[in-house]
Protein backbone atom coordinates (compact mmCIF):
# COMPACT_ATOMS: atom_id res chain seq x y z
CA UNK A 1 0.00 0.00 0.00
CA UNK A 2 2.79 2.40 0.93
CA UNK A 3 4.72 1.52 -2.24
CA UNK A 4 1.79 2.34 -4.50
CA UNK A 5 1.20 5.66 -2.74
CA UNK A 6 4.90 6.51 -2.92
CA UNK A 7 4.93 5.90 -6.66
CA UNK A 8 1.85 8.11 -7.06
CA UNK A 9 3.55 10.84 -5.00
CA UNK A 10 6.65 10.73 -7.18
CA UNK A 11 4.59 10.72 -10.36
CA UNK A 12 2.52 13.80 -9.45
CA UNK A 13 5.50 15.76 -8.12
CA UNK A 14 7.26 15.12 -11.41
CA UNK A 15 4.19 16.28 -13.35
CA UNK A 16 4.14 19.44 -11.24
CA UNK A 17 7.71 20.19 -12.26
CA UNK A 18 9.78 18.82 -9.40
CA UNK A 19 13.06 17.08 -10.15
CA UNK A 20 12.39 13.81 -8.37
CA UNK A 21 14.87 11.43 -6.78
CA UNK A 22 13.25 8.00 -6.36
CA UNK A 23 14.36 6.02 -3.33
CA UNK A 24 13.88 2.31 -2.78
CA UNK A 25 15.48 -0.87 -1.51
CA UNK A 26 14.32 -2.86 -4.54
CA UNK A 27 16.50 -1.47 -7.33
CA UNK A 28 14.47 -2.98 -10.17
CA UNK A 29 11.22 -1.50 -8.93
CA UNK A 30 12.75 1.87 -8.06
CA UNK A 31 14.33 2.17 -11.49
CA UNK A 32 11.04 1.23 -13.12
CA UNK A 33 9.24 4.09 -11.36
CA UNK A 34 12.13 6.45 -12.10
CA UNK A 35 12.06 5.65 -15.83
CA UNK A 36 8.29 6.07 -15.97
CA UNK A 37 8.31 9.56 -14.47
CA UNK A 38 11.64 10.82 -15.76
CA UNK A 39 13.32 11.05 -12.35
CA UNK A 40 16.71 12.71 -12.16
CA UNK A 41 18.20 9.97 -9.97
CA UNK A 42 17.56 6.67 -8.20
CA UNK A 43 18.85 6.32 -4.64
CA UNK A 44 19.13 2.76 -3.37
CA UNK A 45 19.64 2.08 0.31
CA UNK A 46 18.11 0.71 3.52
CA UNK A 47 17.15 3.74 5.60
CA UNK A 48 16.99 1.54 8.70
CA UNK A 49 20.80 1.71 8.73
CA UNK A 50 23.19 4.67 8.90
CA UNK A 51 25.11 3.30 5.92
CA UNK A 52 21.99 3.06 3.79
CA UNK A 53 20.87 6.57 4.74
CA UNK A 54 24.35 7.94 3.94
CA UNK A 55 24.23 6.32 0.49
CA UNK A 56 20.76 7.70 -0.25
CA UNK A 57 21.66 11.20 0.92
CA UNK A 58 24.85 11.19 -1.15
CA UNK A 59 22.95 10.22 -4.29
CA UNK A 60 20.11 12.68 -3.64
CA UNK A 61 22.35 15.69 -3.07
CA UNK A 62 20.67 19.01 -2.27
CA UNK A 63 17.00 18.27 -1.65
CA UNK A 64 14.25 20.86 -1.11
CA UNK A 65 11.32 18.47 -0.58
CA UNK A 66 11.66 15.38 1.61
CA UNK A 67 8.77 12.91 1.70
CA UNK A 68 9.34 10.33 4.42
CA UNK A 69 7.26 7.38 3.30
CA UNK A 70 9.47 4.39 4.20
CA UNK A 71 7.39 2.11 6.39
CA UNK A 72 7.08 -1.49 7.48
CA UNK A 73 4.07 -3.21 9.00
CA UNK A 74 2.66 -6.63 9.72
CA UNK A 75 -0.49 -8.05 11.26
CA UNK A 76 0.81 -9.08 14.67
CA UNK A 77 -1.15 -8.44 17.85
CA UNK A 78 -0.12 -7.83 21.44
CA UNK A 79 0.59 -11.51 22.09
CA UNK A 80 2.94 -11.90 19.13
CA UNK A 81 4.65 -8.52 18.77
CA UNK A 82 7.79 -9.09 20.80
CA UNK A 83 9.99 -6.24 22.07
CA UNK A 84 12.33 -7.07 19.18
CA UNK A 85 9.46 -6.55 16.72
CA UNK A 86 8.61 -3.25 18.39
CA UNK A 87 12.22 -2.10 18.14
CA UNK A 88 12.56 -3.10 14.50
CA UNK A 89 9.27 -1.41 13.60
CA UNK A 90 10.37 1.80 15.32
CA UNK A 91 13.73 1.66 13.54
CA UNK A 92 12.08 1.38 10.12
CA UNK A 93 9.08 3.63 10.64
CA UNK A 94 10.55 6.39 12.80
CA UNK A 95 14.33 6.42 12.95
CA UNK A 96 14.66 6.01 9.17
CA UNK A 97 12.86 9.34 8.77
CA UNK A 98 15.01 10.94 11.44
CA UNK A 99 18.13 9.86 9.55
CA UNK A 100 16.95 11.58 6.38
CA UNK A 101 15.85 14.70 8.26
CA UNK A 102 19.26 15.03 9.87
CA UNK A 103 21.04 14.56 6.56
CA UNK A 104 18.88 16.70 4.27
CA UNK A 105 17.16 19.40 6.34
CA UNK A 106 20.34 21.35 7.26
CA UNK A 107 20.75 22.15 3.55
CA UNK A 108 17.15 23.37 3.39
CA UNK A 109 17.78 25.69 6.32
CA UNK A 110 20.87 27.13 4.66
CA UNK A 111 18.93 27.79 1.44
CA UNK A 112 15.97 29.27 3.33
CA UNK A 113 13.25 27.07 1.88
CA UNK A 114 12.13 23.48 2.18
CA UNK A 115 9.37 20.98 2.85
CA UNK A 116 9.43 17.93 5.10
CA UNK A 117 6.36 15.70 4.77
CA UNK A 118 5.76 12.62 6.87
CA UNK A 119 3.27 10.01 5.66
CA UNK A 120 1.38 9.06 8.79
CA UNK A 121 -2.10 7.65 9.37
CA UNK A 122 -5.26 7.81 11.42
CA UNK A 123 -4.14 4.92 13.63
CA UNK A 124 -1.70 7.38 15.21
CA UNK A 125 -4.55 9.06 17.08
CA UNK A 126 -7.22 6.36 17.10
CA UNK A 127 -5.27 3.09 17.39
CA UNK A 128 -6.81 -0.32 17.02
CA UNK A 129 -6.22 -3.23 19.40
CA UNK A 130 -4.17 -5.00 16.71
CA UNK A 131 -0.75 -3.95 15.37
CA UNK A 132 0.05 -1.93 18.52
CA UNK A 133 3.70 -1.48 17.49
CA UNK A 134 2.68 -0.11 14.09
CA UNK A 135 0.09 2.22 15.62
CA UNK A 136 2.65 3.57 18.07
CA UNK A 137 5.22 4.14 15.33
CA UNK A 138 2.69 6.22 13.38
CA UNK A 139 2.04 8.31 16.48
CA UNK A 140 5.78 8.92 16.74
CA UNK A 141 5.90 10.08 13.11
CA UNK A 142 3.14 12.60 13.78
CA UNK A 143 4.82 13.77 16.97
CA UNK A 144 8.26 14.28 15.44
CA UNK A 145 6.73 16.27 12.57
CA UNK A 146 5.28 18.80 15.00
CA UNK A 147 8.49 18.97 17.03
CA UNK A 148 10.44 19.54 13.83
CA UNK A 149 8.06 22.33 12.80
CA UNK A 150 8.84 24.11 16.07
CA UNK A 151 12.56 23.59 15.51
CA UNK A 152 12.30 25.08 12.00
CA UNK A 153 10.58 28.28 13.11
CA UNK A 154 11.52 31.29 10.94
CA UNK A 155 13.71 29.21 8.60
CA UNK A 156 11.43 29.00 5.55
CA UNK A 157 11.23 25.22 6.01
CA UNK A 158 7.95 23.58 7.01
CA UNK A 159 7.13 20.20 8.50
CA UNK A 160 3.75 18.52 8.08
CA UNK A 161 1.98 15.15 7.97
CA UNK A 162 -0.28 13.57 5.38
CA UNK A 163 -2.44 10.93 7.07
CA UNK A 164 -4.05 8.50 4.59
CA UNK A 165 -7.06 6.36 5.32
CA UNK A 166 -7.73 3.00 3.65
CA UNK A 167 -6.30 3.27 0.14
CA UNK A 168 -7.36 1.14 -2.81
CA UNK A 169 -4.34 -0.58 -4.27
CA UNK A 170 -4.28 -3.85 -6.21
CA UNK A 171 -3.72 -6.02 -3.14
CA UNK A 172 -6.63 -4.42 -1.28
CA UNK A 173 -8.99 -4.80 -4.24
CA UNK A 174 -8.02 -8.45 -4.68
CA UNK A 175 -8.55 -9.23 -0.99
CA UNK A 176 -11.87 -7.40 -0.74
CA UNK A 177 -13.17 -9.03 -3.93
CA UNK A 178 -12.11 -12.47 -2.68
CA UNK A 179 -13.93 -12.21 0.65
CA UNK A 180 -16.97 -10.37 -0.73
CA UNK A 181 -19.17 -13.48 -1.24
CA UNK A 182 -18.89 -14.62 2.38
CA UNK A 183 -19.88 -11.14 3.57
CA UNK A 184 -22.67 -10.64 1.09
CA UNK A 185 -21.18 -7.45 -0.30
CA UNK A 186 -22.60 -7.90 -3.81
CA UNK A 187 -21.35 -8.82 -7.26
CA UNK A 188 -20.25 -5.61 -8.97
CA UNK A 189 -17.18 -3.74 -7.78
CA UNK A 190 -19.29 -0.65 -7.04
CA UNK A 191 -21.44 -2.70 -4.63
CA UNK A 192 -18.48 -4.52 -3.12
CA UNK A 193 -16.51 -1.35 -2.47
CA UNK A 194 -19.45 0.51 -0.93
CA UNK A 195 -20.40 -2.37 1.38
CA UNK A 196 -16.83 -3.31 2.31
CA UNK A 197 -16.11 0.28 3.32
CA UNK A 198 -19.32 0.38 5.34
CA UNK A 199 -18.32 -2.73 7.29
CA UNK A 200 -14.53 -2.35 7.50
CA UNK A 201 -13.53 1.31 7.32
CA UNK A 202 -16.64 3.49 7.61
CA UNK A 203 -16.19 7.00 6.23
CA UNK A 204 -18.27 9.89 4.96
CA UNK A 205 -17.38 9.42 1.29
CA UNK A 206 -18.33 5.75 1.12
CA UNK A 207 -15.33 4.39 -0.76
CA UNK A 208 -11.62 3.65 -0.47
CA UNK A 209 -9.17 6.42 -1.20
CA UNK A 210 -6.94 6.36 -4.27
CA UNK A 211 -3.14 6.71 -4.26
CA UNK A 212 -3.50 9.79 -6.46
CA UNK A 213 -5.48 11.51 -3.70
CA UNK A 214 -2.62 11.03 -1.26
CA UNK A 215 -0.28 12.38 -3.91
CA UNK A 216 -2.48 15.44 -4.28
CA UNK A 217 -2.12 16.24 -0.59
CA UNK A 218 1.65 15.75 -0.76
CA UNK A 219 1.92 18.00 -3.81
CA UNK A 220 -0.14 20.68 -2.09
CA UNK A 221 2.01 20.70 1.05
CA UNK A 222 5.12 20.75 -1.14
CA UNK A 223 3.91 23.79 -3.05
CA UNK A 224 4.07 27.55 -2.34
CA UNK A 225 0.31 27.38 -1.66
CA UNK A 226 1.19 25.77 1.68
CA UNK A 227 3.70 28.39 2.82
CA UNK A 228 1.55 29.19 5.87
CA UNK A 229 1.09 25.57 6.97
CA UNK A 230 3.49 23.89 9.40
CA UNK A 231 3.07 21.39 12.20
CA UNK A 232 -0.24 20.28 10.68
CA UNK A 233 -1.83 16.95 9.82
CA UNK A 234 -3.75 16.76 6.56
CA UNK A 235 -6.06 13.76 6.81
CA UNK A 236 -6.99 12.16 3.50
CA UNK A 237 -9.32 9.47 4.80
CA UNK A 238 -12.84 10.32 3.67
CA UNK A 239 -13.72 11.29 7.22
CA UNK A 240 -12.76 7.98 8.83
CA UNK A 241 -11.16 9.76 11.77
CA UNK A 242 -13.76 11.78 13.65
CA UNK A 243 -12.39 14.81 15.44
CA UNK A 244 -13.42 18.41 16.04
CA UNK A 245 -9.78 19.48 16.36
Amino acid sequence: MRRASAAADARLLAVEGAEVVVHGRDETRARGVAEEIGAVAVAIGDLATDEGADAVAATAGAVDILVNNACGYDHLGWADATPEVWSRTYEINVVSGVRMIQRLVPGMRERGWGRVIQIGGGLSSQPASTQPHYNASLAARHNLAVSLARELKDTGVTSNVVAPGAILVDAVKELVTEIAPEHGWGASWAEIERNAVRDLVPNDIGRFGRPEEIAGAVAYLASPYADYISGATLRVDGGTIRSVI
